[in-house]
């Protein structure tokens, strides 16, 4: 995965590395732009310990998670990061999660972003279906999966414990055929 550098105009697409950590407290850390985030760091020791204990140093595990860092080539500032969890249950699936800095919203990035990792998984990793699950109150999500070619799958009520509430959680998916 070093070599990873998706097609991508304006954007570099990385693995999270340490010295990420501020970047991703910046944004993470806003409780409210991250309402639908299972994960809130509250200091930057939550930070390191997520990039050094959580993600897997290696890609295509099943079974483990791996963050990459959404990093704007013109000023190399770090605006967001995109999770993959490689499933367990089928090597060919994965789920995909996006996170993208309040500042940097609304420009197109986190599509651009989502575009080039989603060919990644399907064309050098070979994955055949991709799955993102996603909070219902979270229409800007849901729009951009679906902008994507994502299809809404499922519906579970009630079915995820989120900063100790009880919410629901859709299922949206898109096949490799599927994928323009």
């Amino acid at each position: 995965m070093e070599n990873y550098h998706p097609a991508s105009k304006r954007l570099i697409i990385r693995k999270l590395i340490p010295s990420d950590a501020d970047d991703i407290f910046e944004y993470r850390s806003d409780s409210e732009a991250n309402k639908y985030q299972g994960w809130i760091p509250t200091t930057i020791n939550d930070v390191h310990h997520f990039i050094t204990h959580k993600i897997s140093p290696e890609i295509n595990l099943p079974g483990t998670w791996v963050q990459f860092a959404i990093i704007k080539k013109d000023d190399d500032k770090l605006i967001g990061d995109i999770g993959i969890h490689f499933l367990t249950v089928d090597e060919f699936q994965v789920e995909i999660g996006c996170t993208l800095n309040k500042k940097f919203q609304g420009k197109g990035y986190a599509t651009e972003a989502l575009k080039a990792t989603i060919s990644y998984l399907f064309e050098r990793l070979g994955k055949r279906r991709i799955i993102a699950s996603i909070d219902p109150r979270n229409q800007p999500s849901i729009k951009l999966f679906e902008r994507l070619g994502f299809r809404k799958e499922a519906h579970f009520r009630e079915s995820i414990l989120l900063n100790g509430e009880w919410v629901d959680d859709m299922v949206y998916a898109l096949l490799k055929d599927e994928w323009r």
